[in-house]
């Protein structure tokens, strides 16, 4: 049987499946076969399942507080619903970006229209991400990927001229507790993290063989696009953190039942040796 279960081979799934229930089984049958010829059939099974579960419970903490084990989802950007590529600066408004429409003259030029919006966008509670913090590479990098999957903007066409972004998640997270909230390990609730990226396309390059390429530049006459986006900040602690928790539950149970026999035995004992006293 042994035999047979091992010659699996060309199936990897199936064979790593195989190897944990193996181990596994090995692994806690060994150790209740020695508490069980030294405790008996139910104590030592009480004591070895309350062992599993501290352990699983130390386990799961390391992994809640280092992130690191049994992972859920990566933080990403995503999208926001029918509103992640805006072509006009006109269209933010009626994108939800906007509280008020912008008021622009017919003859705005794009680079005029672009600095009304980043002072109008500001006094809405908006803030505009250096471009030496890292936060505006990484929605850089995810502003591309969207233009490209819309087939706006190609790579190499356009620059990243400026990052907004609103409720930060180091602000907008709470509770947080302390007279000024440093404490913010139980802050698990926050508030819609939006960002907005604005790009701004490059004139045509023409190239001329044996002639090095010409620098990009912005070309003033072409409207400037908008990347909507949203941040998810995924659940990369969420499985480690239902470990500990579960883990910690059964733990805490097993140990009141070795507590509650315990003090059965005890009560038991005087008993017997106040019979044999009378």
């Amino acid at each position: 049987m042994l035999a047979t279960l091992l010659a699996i081979g060309w199936e990897p799934e199936l064979r790593g499946l195989l190897t944990v229930m193996i181990g596994a089984a090995v692994w806690m049958g060994s150790v209740y076969l020695i508490l069980g010829t030294n405790l008996g059939a139910r104590l030592g099974f009480l004591v070895s399942l309350a062992g599993l579960f501290g352990w699983m419970a130390l386990m799961g903490a390391v992994w809640w507080i280092y992130g690191i084990g049994l992972k859920g989802d990566e933080p990403s950007w995503e999208g926001v619903t029918g509103s992640t590529v805006i072509q006009e600066v006109d269209l933010l408004y009626q994108a939800g970006v906007l509280e008020e429409p912008l008021d622009l003259e017919p003859d705005t030029t794009p680079s005029e229209a672009s600095a009304a919006l980043r002072e109008q966008i500001l006094d809405e509670g908006w803030t505009e991400v250096e471009a030496s913090a890292p936060e505006f590479g990484q929605a850089q990098a995810s502003a591309e990927l969207f233009l490209e999957e819309e087939d706006a903007l190609g790579p190499g066409e356009y620059a990243v001229t400026a990052v907004f972004e609103v409720n930060p998640p180091a602000e907008s997270a709470y509770p947080k507790l302390g007279p000024n909230g440093e404490f913010d390990q139980l802050a698990f609730f926050h508030d819609s993290y939006y960002t907005l990226v604005e790009v701004a396309p490059f004139e045509e390059i023409l190239t001329e063989p044996g002639r090095a390429p010409i620098p990009p530049e912005i070309d003033e006459t072409r409207q400037r696009q908008y990347v909507y986006m949203i941040r998810d900040l995924g659940s990369l602690r969420q499985p480690a953190g239902y470990i500990t928790i579960g883990s910690t539950l059964v733990f805490l149970v097993l140990c009141w039942l070795l507590h509650r026999r315990d003090r059965f035995v005890a009560q038991n004992l005087a008993r017997k040796s106040a019979a044999a006293s009378a």
